[in-house]
Parts: structure tokens; C-alpha cells; sequence
């Protein structure tokens, strides 16, 4: 039996997702010296343009890397140049221009065998698994894979210390193939810091056979197999609504509205979203993604599976290039301990990447009590401790970025399916926190997703058989196995060490309990008054620096590359605008403001003197952070306009 559509039987429209015109824009990141850096903001801009006449066939740009509407079928995209930078240009800037509509707007319908959200490595695992499944077994099922990231890979941040377990099975020959995994893991260090110094430890990670990488890169690379296998990815359109039958079973998804101005006018360049409609649709959005949180709580899907809320972290990064004379490839580092203090969980990281570079890295637990806490000024603070400085000085920061984890593990697994597809990857939370790894889970997941997928597409199995694929994978046994390491942190810091020695070198994960997670993080969050604010030094320009030099800096290029069109609605949205000014402020001294690590949230006063919260969301890092922390939960992110956010190259 094939496939019910196929790629070359598909709607017949006279549009796709690939006809969408859009004109780039830089807004200026909010920051005290906005109009010194706007001249070179243009320069950069156009930089990255190619004539929007050119009939040249859109594909990969001049790096390698997918530009926005880059599809297997170029017929659909004929008429429309790209710019070479996963940007849409249009045709004709016109400015200005706005028309209001109480009409509702139709939205032109694609319809595929299997719609993925999220092109990273569980949704492009899952991708090239069921084509390679359509080979095997000679079946056409058309896949399509959707991602809000100007590029593929754009929107990836991790470590990296990579196990390629997972892809070891899902393409054997990744060597042969030239995938970007080069640097093999040398050494293997832990330390306990104090303030002053640096105490050798064993260590527990055992990271032999791993490598350390890129993973921005690598999802580029399997963005590369992924195509060459048939499947469809559309860079740069965000899907911000479920779409559901009367019977409640999800039917795919549709991206958001296109050209909308931020009082809700529509613009020139207005394009209504587009349904992709799909037999079986897929959440592969990555760790707090806003689709999939509506499946899990629509359907009880938590409730379902280990029962357990998630609980995250706030992981932020740097890339360092550092003298050659420093760098040691491979070489691998974690630290616990200072700065954060005893109630808090958390420790960085240093990984010697290839061509003189340094991934350093700074991880909280997001149930962190005190409310004066910033991780983004913990982090400054870690890079000045003495085992650490000597590095970094005469150094350059290439790129910065931060993104959220799940820790929750094996206890907060939801029941991965719902009716009409499934959550996988970090969408679902198969991080091992003891490993800090869950880039080869997510890409277990979704292999595991795709086998059960294909067989109720080619045989009429149920999808429920995920389910039991799953816990019968050594996914479920690694995760077994590491669940009591990060509960056992919620008696203190010792006791947590303590515990986690217990289970990693004498019970090795057999022990006959489970530990539960605390609070959810946001009511973790203590009141204002049981603390004193902390007093972080300020930074030097030269191993630390403040949140715009981290965003952006003063050169020819961007540390996050974070970009969004200023005008338009905003995609981090208040449910009672209220609280900020009656909760937030008096009760935790405005923990928004430090939580975020890119100042999307600013206490303002007003001419009376009375603090207003306001949100510069165009420097938002689409970290998540806000989502999760918020005491009250009164933030609630959504996608922006496709394309727009970070775009890393090197994380």
C-alpha cells in the first residue's frame, strides 16, 4: 500500500509556504548606544542580499547552510528570488503602508503523509528515518519538515559533547558522508570550585568515544541527508497554531500571518499563514516548545506517562577563539560549585572545540530560589575565577546564546502520543542530566517515532506503539538508571553530590527508589524580602561584558545574530498586564528583569515614578526562560514571525 499523497501529487495551489515576499529588516537591539550601531547594522544587512530578480535556482547559500524556502521541488519557488541569507526579499520595499480587515482571511492548505515541527535533531532524525523506511519497503509517503529558524540549524544551541550512538544507527557511514564531527574527545576533567580554586575530581561523565562539536552543524548536515532522501524543509515559517478535526485529532499545523504590524494592521507585504495538513503530525520543537505544551495539557499527556512536571535549566553559552597556545582539541571540562551558592544547582562547562575554538558554558536549575539571582551575570562572574581567566584572556567571544534544558528526566516523560501524531526529542524531555547529554535521545526518539509512524501510514498499526518502542529502548534504560541524579540536589548541594556518588559508583542506577522533583520552578521562586539583592561586579570588556555587547557587538558581526522586525504583534505576551506592577515587583523585586538573559524585560519608571514593565522582545533568544520562571506563569511565549530570533552558526 503507498502512500495516500505523495510529493508529486500534492495541493495543486497556485501558492505554497515558498511565496512568501518578505522584507528584512534589522530593528536596533535595545541598547543605550542603538544609533552609534546602526550604520554598521546596514552594512552587515545588505551585505547578505543577492539581486530578488535573479532566476538562479534557490538552494543552499554561499555557507552551506538552507536559506528559507529552500525546497526539493524548485517549481514552486520559481518566481521568487531569496536573498542567500534565509530571508525573503521583497520585490519592492513600500513603507508604511497599513489596511485594516475584520474579514477573516483564507489560508491556502498543503497537505503531506507526515508534517514535522522543528528541524533539529529528533524531527530531522525522525524525517530521514521514515524515508529510508519508503526505500526499504518501496512506499511514497511525503514528508515535510517546518522550522521557525531563518535557517536550519539557526535556532540549535547545545554544548556539544556528542554521542553518536544514535546516529551510528540512523547513518552508519556519517564518517565517509563527511559529517562535521572531527574533534574526538582527549581529555576528561571535573572540578569542584571555590572561590579562589579549582579541586580535581573523578570524573563521572565518561566521555570516551564521544566528540566534541558543533550541533548547529550537525543539524545542518542532516538537514543535507534529510533532502537528498526527498524529504521537504521550509526554513523560516513559524507554526503557531494546532490545527484539529471535530473529533479533537490534530491534523497539523499552520504557520502564523506574515506582514502583520504590531498594532494589528496588515502591511504591503501581508501574507496569510498557510495550513500544513498532514495524516500524522509530529512536535519536534525542542525543550519548552509552545505546541507541543498545548498537546501534553490538552490530551493529560504528563499525567499519562511518568506523571511528573518538567523541570529546566537556563544554559547559556559562548564560543571562544582563544591562542593557539591555550587550545587543546578535545579537551573537555565540567565544573560544580562557585559562584552559585549551596541551594542551587548548576556548573559550566568548557569544551576545546576545532580551529582554536572554546564552547563555555554556564547552566542554572531554574528552581533556584532567590529572586536577586541573575544567571547571566553568574556566568561573567565564573569566567574571572582564577582556574578559569588565564584562558580566556587575550581571547575573542565568535558567538553568544541561551537556551533552556529539560532536567526533569525519566520522572517527567509524558505519554508521548495524542491523537494524530506525537511529541518527541526535547519537546517530550529525554535529556540525561548526569551525562548532560540529549542530542543522541532526541534523535533516538524521533527514529523510534518515525518505525511506529510508518506502520500505521503503510500497515494501519496503531501509533500507540510508540509508546511501548520507547520503554523498551535503551533510551528508557538510560534514563532509568539516571533518574535519582538531579532530585537528589533538592536536600542541598552536598547531600546532592553525596546521593549522586551513591548512585553512580556504588548502585550504578539499581537503587529501589525514585526521588520526585520538588516545586515547579516558578514556585520555587522565594519572596523578595528573605534576601539581600547581590552585587555583581561590573563587567571589564574583556572576559566580561554586559547583555548588548553580548548581543551585538562592535564589528562587522553579531555575537547572537538575534533579529526581529520591531513592528510587529508581540510574541511574548502578558495574560494580566497587571501583575508585573502589583505581584512582581513588590513581591520579587521584578525577577524578570534578571532571569532573562538577553534584557528582554526592563523595569521602566514612568513620569510619576512608578515602575512599568517593558518588553524589548526584538532581542529576545527564544531561551524559554520567561515561560518557565515567571512566578505567577503570567508570561506566555509564542512564535514571531518566521525567520526571526538568533542565528547561530557555530553553537
Amino acid at each position: 500500500m503507498r502512500g495516500l499523497i505523495s510529493s508529486s501529487s500534492k495541493s495543486k495551489s497556485s501558492k505554497s509556504l515558498l511565496s512568501y515576499s518578505i522584507a528584512i529588516q534589522f530593528p536596533p537591539l535595545h541598547s543605550p548606544s542603538d544609533s552609534s550601531q546602526s550604520s554598521v547594522k546596514n552594512l552587515y544587512s545588505s551585505s547578505c542580499f543577492r539581486n530578488s530578480t535573479s532566476t538562479e535556482p534557490l538552494s543552499r547559500n554561499r555557507n552551506g547552510f538552507f536559506s528559507s524556502g529552500y525546497s526539493r521541488n524548485p517549481a514552486k519557488i520559481a518566481d521568487f528570488g531569496g536573498n542567500g541569507c534565509g530571508f525573503w526579499r521583497a520585490q519592492g520595499l513600500v513603507a508604511g503602508a497599513r489596511s485594516f480587515s475584520g474579514e477573516p482571511v483564507s489560508r491556502e492548505s498543503l497537505n503531506y503523509d507526515v508534517v514535522i515541527v522543528g528541524a533539529g535533531p529528533a524531527g530531522l532524525s525522525a524525517a530521514i528515518r521514515l524515508k529510508q523506511l519508503c526505500r526499504e519497503k518501496d512506499v511514497d509517503l511525503s514528508v515535510c519538515v517546518v522550522e521557525k529558524g531563518a535557517e536550519v540549524g539557526a535556532h540549535i544551541l547545545s554544548g556539544n559533547v556528542f554521542e553518536p550512538r544514535a546516529l551510528n544507527e540512523l547513518l552508519p557511514n556519517w564518517k565517509q558522508e563527511e559529517a562535521p564531527i572531527h574533534v574526538p574527545v582527549s581529555s576528561d576533567k571535573f572540578w569542584l570550585l571555590s572561590k579562589t580554586r579549582a579541586f580535581p575530581c573523578p570524573s563521572p561523565f565518561n566521555n570516551r568515544g564521544n566528540y566534541v562539536i558543533s550541533l548547529s552543524q550537525l543539524v545542518r548536515w542532516l538537514g543535507l541527508k534529510a533532502e537528498e532522501l526527498g524529504v521537504e524543509i521550509y526554513p523560516g515559517f513559524a507554526a503557531s497554531e494546532i490545527l484539529y478535526d471535530t473529533t479533537d485529532k490534530v491534523i497539523g499545523i499552520a504557520t502564523n500571518d506574515m506582514g502583520v504590524a504590531k498594532d494589528g494592521s496588515k502591511k504591503d507585504n501581508f501574507q496569510p499563514g498557510v495550513e500544513l495538513k498532514g495524516r500524522v503530525t509530529l512536535f519536534a520543537e525542542g525543550c519548552r516548545g509552545s505546541l507541543s505544551e498545548e498537546v501534553i495539557r490538552k490530551f493529560n499527556l504528563r499525567e499519562q506517562g511518568q506523571g511528573q512536571h518538567q523541570t529546566y535549566a537556563l544554559g547559556i553559552k559562548e564560543v571562544w577563539e582563544v591562542s593557539a597556545d591555550k587550545h587543546q582539541a578535545g579537551s573537555v571540562l565540567h565544573t560544580l560549585g562557585w559562584p552559585l551558592d549551596s541551594r542551587t544547582y548548576g556548573g559550566s562547562f568548557l569544551y576545546h572545540m576545532k580551529d582554536r575554538q572554546v564552547a563555555v558554558g554556564f547552566v542554572v536549575a531554574l528552581n533556584y530560589h532567590n529572586p536577586f539571582l541573575n544567571p547571566y551575570e553568574e556566568f561573567q562572574r565564573f569566567k574571572h575565577h582564577p582556574a578559569i581567566s588565564p584562558l580566556l584572556e587575550g581571547g575573542t567571544v565568535l558567538e553568544y546564546g541561551a537556551r533552556t534544558l529539560n532536567e526533569g528526566g525519566y520522572q517527567s516523560i509524558p505519554y508521548p502520543v495524542f491523537p494524530g501524531g506525537a511529541i518527541i526529542g526535547c519537546s517530550a524531555g529525554f535529556l540525561n542530566v548526569p551525562k548532560i547529554k540529549g542530542s543522541h535521545t532526541a534523535m533516538k526518539s524521533g527514529m523510534l517515532a518515525a518505525e511506529s509512524v510508518f506502520r500505521t501510514l503503510h500497515e494501519g498499526s496503531p501509533l500507540e506503539a510508540f509508546w511501548d518502542s520507547l520503554k523498551s529502548s535503551w533510551i528508557w534504560k538510560e534514563l532509568h538508571s539516571a533518574r535519582n541524579y538531579r532530585p537528589a540536589f533538592e536536600y542541598g548541594f552536598f547531600p546532592g553530590l553525596a546521593l549522586s556518588a551513591l548512585e553512580h559508583y556504588i548502585l550504578k542506577g539499581r537503587s529501589p527508589w525514585t526521588l520526585k522533583h520538588g516545586r515547579p520552578d516558578h514556585e520555587a521562586t522565594a519572596e523578595a524580602q528573605l534576601f539581600r539583592p547581590i552585587d555583581y561586579p561590573k563587567p571589564d570588556g574583556v572576559i566580561s561584558f554586559d547583555v548588548p555587547t553580548s548581543l551585538y557587538r562592535f564589528s562587522l558581526s553579531f555575537r547572537s545574530n538575534t533579529n526581529h522586525d520591531h513592528d510587529q504583534p508581540a510574541h511574548l505576551r502578558l495574560r494580566d498586564p497587571k501583575i508585573p506592577e502589583l505581584v512582581n515587583v513588590p513581591v520579587y523585586a521584578g525577577p524578570e528583569s534578571r532571569y532573562c538573559p538577553a534584557r528582554v524585560y526592563e523595569y521602566v519608571a514612568d513620569e510619576s515614578g512608578h515602575l512599568k514593565l517593558q518588553i524589548n522582545a526584538q532581542n529576545c533568544l527564544h531561551c524559554k526562560a520567561c515561560d518557565i520562571k515567571d512566578p505567577k506563569q503570567n508570561i506566555k511565549w509564542t512564535v514571531p514571525e518566521g525567520g526571526g530570533g538568533p542565528a547561530y552558526t557555530i553553537m
